[in-house]
């Protein structure tokens, strides 16, 4: 199909009055919604009016807000029996201070020295001579001792509880 210069100006028409492309390409008759979006593209045709709208706006229907549920928990096996539960406050247990292991330095580590059965801990700033990694023996399967597991790896339970006292303070 090629675009007469009667087709043309009649989807000029059709466009500046507003049609969609899709109402341009039924009345055409012959070619698709994309070919007059092509076209319109292709002529550098803008700005048109907007196409009247057929039915006034409607106004939005409200719905009626629920009535306020009561703050309950389900309780038992079943989604749908609900039951109030009162709420136990847990008390909130500071976690126990770590005091810091002085390691002697004959056990201190240094990057070079580090190997699969000593701990990784590093200790103070790497940007000092002064800085060493811990060196004691590590436990099996844990690339830290004891006393720096217990200070890496704490209960998720913890961990949530000193969150939330944080967010609190």
């Amino acid at each position: 199909m090629s675009w007469s210069e009667e087709r043309v100006e009649l989807l000029r028409k059709l466009w500046q009055d507003g049609l969609s492309a899709s109402q341009i390409a039924s009345e055409l008759g012959g070619v698709t919604r994309n070919a007059v979006i092509g076209k319109v593209h292709r002529l550098g045709l803008s700005g048109r009016a907007k196409a009247a709208s057929v039915a006034a706006a409607r106004p939005r229907r409200s719905r009626p807000s629920a009535p306020p549920r009561p703050a309950a928990r389900t309780v038992g096996n079943t989604a749908l029996k609900m039951e109030a539960a009162p709420v136990v406050a847990r008390p909130v247990r500071a976690p126990a201070p770590v005091e810091e292991v002085v390691i002697p330095q004959e056990e201190r580590a240094t990057i070079l020295s580090l190997s699969e059965r000593t701990c990784k801990w590093p200790i103070g700033d790497p940007s000092s001579d002064e800085f060493h990694f811990c060196g004691r023996p590590s436990l099996s399967g844990v690339p830290y001792c004891e006393h720096h597991a217990r200070v890496a790896y704490q209960p998720a339970s913890d961990r949530r509880r000193s969150a939330n006292k944080d967010q609190t303070s």
